[in-house]
């Protein structure tokens, strides 16, 4: 099936309530998963873990269940770092095709790569799991998502040269980042000429919300153009990328993510440039490049909401000392059920599973000094 450069991601779908496990609205993903179609994209990525282990059921509810199998594509993932006895890889993807609905996924991945998922990868001999059920029938193409550097990537892609794509971080504020190595791992999945799913092309929202400064950059350069559209267009204008993905929570920013992305034109050198310079304008004001992924929080001995914390923490630095903080009002009410930054016992499991490579521990302690005070 031909498709359109534009991926749904179902990892920020609407919800009714706020809070990382507040159930998921299925009224309003059905509406969006019918625009998404009807405008001629395909492609659907979703994971076991996503949405408290119920983004897949919302997948069958409001796509397999409402429109004809050949009309959509349907990619989800083996959660490597939840393997933890001989069969596990076994039960989860049986319990996988059962969530989703359908007989075989036309894209599946071993799910966050790094050095220590694919320890776990080997020793469960996954690579050969995804093979078996390939062969079966019941994965039409076998990859992996990734997030390291660029010469473990080199590594596993020289090791198993029967993955048929990968699926990595790609946008413009990690394109030269030493931590996230956007570009160079880009080139290296080229060198081995894999093709390329994009993912976290707004860095998790980021780069919707970027500095006035660089906003008014933007808008000269195209005054009708909305600021996430110059991120996700930035990803798809890189050699070797089939699919951008947009993890999208509403249907305005679904209407708009389809609208610039159906006649897919590609950055121009000037374009370029002014993408750089806004990339130097958001790294001098984001105070932590935090995701919202929240491979962090599972785990955590204290039950801090991190990303969350984050998130204030940002909203508050970029606003500056004021006499009121809304932040610290926010902060206080999450206090209330979670543990706070400052009860970071520096165990040091959040920065395991960090794809970001943030160093969790220490800005928890930064967080505790801006928004307990």
């Amino acid at each position: 099936m031909e498709s359109r450069k534009l991926g749904f991601g179902f990892m920020r779908l609407p919800t009714v309530g706020e809070g990382p496990d507040a159930p998921i609205d299925g009224a309003k993903v059905n509406e969006m998963v019918d625009a998404f179609l009807a405008r001629g994209f395909t492609y659907f990525d979703t994971a076991y873990m996503y949405h408290a282990f119920q983004s897949e059921i919302a997948l069958r509810e409001s796509l397999v269940k409402r429109h004809p199998r050949s009309s959509f594509t349907v990619a989800t993932k083996l959660p490597s770092m939840l393997l933890k006895a001989e069969g596990d890889q076994e039960r989860i993807f049986a319990e996988q095709l059962q969530k989703c609905g359908v007989e075989y996924f036309d894209y599946y991945l071993i799910h966050n790569l790094n050095t220590a998922n694919y320890e776990i990868a080997e020793r469960f001999d996954c690579f050969s799991f995804v093979r078996r059920m390939k062969e079966e029938g019941k994965i039409r193409k076998i990859g992996f998502s990734f997030h390291d550097t660029a010469d473990l990537l080199d590594r596993i892609l020289t090791d198993h040269p029967e993955t048929e794509f990968v699926q990595l971080q790609v946008n413009y504020l990690d394109w030269e980042s030493e931590g996230i190595q956007s570009r160079k791992c880009l080139e290296t999945a080229r060198k081995h000429g894999k093709p390329v799913v994009a993912m976290e092309p707004v860095k998790g929202g980021t780069l919707a919300r970027v500095p006035e400064e660089a906003e008014r950059l933007f808008k000269r350069a195209a005054p009708a153009a909305s600021v996430p559209s110059w991120a996700i267009r930035f990803a798809a204008s890189q050699d070797g990328v089939f699919t951008v993905l947009s993890g999208m929570t509403e249907m305005p920013q679904l209407l708009d993510n389809t609208g610039f992305m159906s006649a897919f034109i590609p950055l121009s050198a000037e374009e370029s440039k002014t993408v750089s310079r806004v990339s130097e304008l958001i790294r001098k004001s984001v105070a932590v490049p935090c995701t919202a992924c929240r491979y962090c929080v599972d785990g955590c001995p204290k039950n801090i909401a991190i990303p969350e914390y984050f998130s204030l923490y940002n909203d508050e630095m970029r606003v500056g000392p004021k006499p009121f903080s809304l932040q610290k009002v926010y902060y206080g009410n999450f206090a209330k059920t979670r543990g706070k930054a400052s009860a970071c016992i520096a165990c040091g499991k959040c920065e395991k599973a960090c794809p970001q490579k943030i160093p969790i521990v220490r800005l928890l302690k930064d967080v505790a000094a801006t928004l307990e005070a």
